[in-house]
């Protein structure tokens, strides 16, 4: 179970589902980030090729992400698409899916531990969070990497802000990305080794002003070095690669050589 603000997804929304039925007409599903009500996909919105037989794209206890067309809380009755959704928000969905699954585990043991409802949790510190941080998990991940003083606009009490942000420390193991790729540099003339020595000693003092970031350069055998970046989120480990690039190709150039960059 995941627990969502709302009572009912909106049109245009994208939700987890999971088939109950599959019938030669559509598929029945229930959405269970919104109390497991039911939804339906007609045949037509399953696929954007001709559907030969429906349960090659969708069987029974399957969980699927579906775009919510049509909500009608009078009827209880919502229409969803399958074909509507793209590979790209499919991995999305599933990986927002997976974080609110996570958040809400550590919310079960402040549960626990306060003698209270998961549902009290999320509205004494879990929507607050959400509010603060536009995620639960997305505030979690910031106390794992810091401390309770992330929380210090959160609307919780003191007690509530300590605990989650104590767990979250024990519990959450914050992601790293990985950018690695190859640098090819020349520089002509006698003074040309010099240049280059200069232009990635640069490179890896720039690194080094990124506190939660590493960054390695090595050579592969001249004129290629290897240049390697692990950083706690892509935008960081993106914009120190810019960084890092500009500077060694300001030294390069400044010494007539050239230099390119192949990301791995």
């Amino acid at each position: 179970m995941v627990l969502k603000r709302a009572e009912w997804p909106q049109s245009d929304d994208f939700a987890i589902a999971v088939a109950t039925k599959v019938a030669n007409y559509g598929a029945y599903v229930i959405l269970p980030e919104y109390g497991d009500k039911e939804g339906f996909i007609h045949i037509s919105e399953i696929s954007s090729t001709w559907v030969r037989n429906i349960r090659n794209h969708i069987h029974e206890n399957q969980r699927v992400v579906v775009k919510i067309l049509n909500v009608d809380p009078e009827k209880m009755h919502i229409d969803c698409s399958l074909r509507r959704v793209s590979a790209e928000t499919k991995r999305s969905k599933n990986n927002e899916w997976k974080r609110a699954q996570k958040a809400e585990k550590l919310l079960e043991l402040i549960a626990k531990e306060n003698g209270m409802s998961l549902e009290e949790v999320y509205e004494k510190i879990g929507w607050p969070i959400e509010d603060e941080f536009g995620e639960i998990y997305k505030g979690l991940e910031r106390a794992a990497d810091g401390d309770v003083d992330v929380f210090e606009n959160v609307a919780a009490t003191k007690k509530l802000r300590k605990q989650v942000a104590d767990l979250a420390k024990q519990r959450i193991e914050i992601p790293f990305v990985e950018i690695d790729g190859e640098i090819t540099i020349t520089v002509p003339g006698p003074n040309g080794i010099d240049v280059i020595k200069k232009a990635l000693s640069e490179g890896l003092e720039e690194g080094k002003k990124r506190e939660k970031s590493t960054t390695e350069i090595y050579t592969l055998g001249s004129p290629r070095y290897k240049l390697r970046i692990v950083s706690p989120d892509y935008k960081e480990a993106e914009d120190l690669l810019s960084d890092i690039l500009g500077l060694i190709t300001k030294t390069v150039e400044s010494g007539s050589g050239t230099i390119s960059f192949v990301k791995k």
